[in-house]
């Protein structure tokens, strides 16, 4: 995060694009909460772009998890059990402080199982469509801090405070639009896979509401946290209690610097497309809801062939640019979780893309992805959803990690476990 003095101009030009409070949108959204809003977006079907969107997730869900990869064809071994040092102890009282405040109507709605369907209907909109855990904003105090603090112990105190900013700048769109009942800075859910947490056997939680998704799996001290999604709009507060909260400025800016450094051959093959909304973009390059955004929510088996620049025909300066993009990325990981995937990163150099799409000025709006085998990082600024917009804006970004072949929620990890022993024979 940033002071206020540190801003970019384009970033806080927001304020030119504030929506008319008294249109019928904004009358409907300022007399909801969550649940009505939701209510109203399944039975008007409106917006018929996200209704649809909607629909086509749920036929997405039925597919069973394969994993996001560059060509259709998951490949092995390209992940292993190992000590991350994660704190898991704290973790896991963390999580029992959680689950010793449940009612058992709560603890039905949130303890689900380890290989729940539910781990996949995360989504970033401000639609509350899967309506399944707690909600931070309907719980009484002690039960939200208690969510909170299992945050606090789980993601590194970087990566926390990032999570913390994105739930702020929430609550601030949510004043600036006049609908604090369906965005806020606590209008987020929490569930828990696995049962009861432990230190033995894996678990995990799902943390998610409009542009802060997370997906955390653990077992012992190992730890996954992909899928994650956070963005904001705008991604700067410039007024109230949390004035100067600025987020996601560290990954535009090395992204752009990146860019800007490469030799014009380097750059053409990176760039993929000139434009935001290229003419040249085959159907569905471009789409209503994630804009050029890939791997988004429900994607789960996406093919993304790999485009753009070979990272390991980059020189050391850029290659060491995208080891500080991928740093970023990373996070929301304890620190020697972050030092190892880091690493595996890095391993894969000779099979990592950069790709871009936009220009590379001092206001253009961008696409950039990094893509191997073991991450795929994504960053795009968008046009507006409740600020006016039309076209994209540098205040308005969308982020996120994906694990390809089927690292996401710790799904490889899972076939690596001990199972619990078959046997069991009466001795009475």
């Amino acid at each position: 995060m940033a002071s206020p003095t540190d801003q970019d101009p384009q970033q806080s030009d927001f304020r030119r694009y504030l929506p008319d409070l008294t249109t019928p949108r904004f009358v409907t959204l300022a007399g909801n909460d969550a649940r009505g809003h939701a209510k109203e977006l399944v039975e008007n079907q409106a917006p018929p772009w996200l209704h649809g969107l909607y629909t086509h997730w749920l036929k997405l869900l039925q597919e069973p998890f394969k994993g996001i990869t560059n060509d259709g064809i998951v490949r092995p071994g390209l992940f292993k059990i190992r000590d991350e040092g994660v704190p898991i102890e704290r973790i896991v009282a963390a999580a029992e402080a959680v689950v010793g405040q449940l009612t058992p109507e709560q603890a039905a709605r949130t303890l689900l199982h380890i290989d729940s369907p539910e781990w996949r209907t995360w989504s970033n909109p401000e639609f509350l469509l899967s309506d399944k855990g707690i909600r931070l904003d309907e719980v009484a105090a002690p039960l939200r801090e208690a969510v909170l603090a299992v945050l606090r112990e789980t993601l590194s105190p970087e990566g926390y405070a990032k999570a913390l900013g994105a739930m702020r700048i929430n609550g601030f769109l949510g004043e600036l639009v006049g609908a604090p009942r369906v965005l806020n800075e606590h209008s987020y859910n929490f569930v828990l896979f696995g049962g009861a947490p432990s230190m033995s056997r894996p678990w995990g939680f799902s943390f998610y509401g409009h542009h802060l998704c997370l997906s955390v799996f653990l077992y012992r001290e190992q730890i996954v946290v992909s899928p994650w999604f956070t963005g904001a709009e705008p991604n700067v507060v410039d007024a109230g209690p949390h004035a100067g909260t600025r987020i996601l400025d560290a990954e535009e800016r090395l992204g752009l610097q990146l860019m800007r450094s490469l030799s014009d051959d380097a750059r053409a093959a990176a760039r993929v497309y000139a434009q935001m909304k290229d003419p040249a973009m085959p159907k569905g390059r471009w789409n209503h809801d994630d804009q050029r955004h890939l791997c988004g929510a429900y994607r789960d088996n996406r093919v993304v062939p790999y485009e753009g620049v070979l990272v390991a025909s980059l020189d050391a300066e850029q290659r060491g640019l995208v080891v500080r993009i991928l740093e970023e990325y990373f996070l929301y990981l304890p620190a020697q979780a972050r030092a190892m995937r880091l690493a595996d990163a890095t391993a894969a150099f000779d099979e990592t893309y950069f790709c871009w799409i936009g220009g590379h000025g001092d206001a253009d709006p961008f696409y950039y992805r990094v893509q191997s085998p073991v991450v795929i990082a994504e960053f795009d600024h968008h046009s507006g959803v409740f600020l006016t917009n039309a076209e994209p804006a540098r205040f308005h970004i969308h982020t996120l990690l994906r694990t390809p072949n089927a690292g996401d929620y710790g799904w490889a990890l899972r076939g690596l476990i001990d199972g619990v022993e078959q046997d069991y024979v009466w001795e009475g």
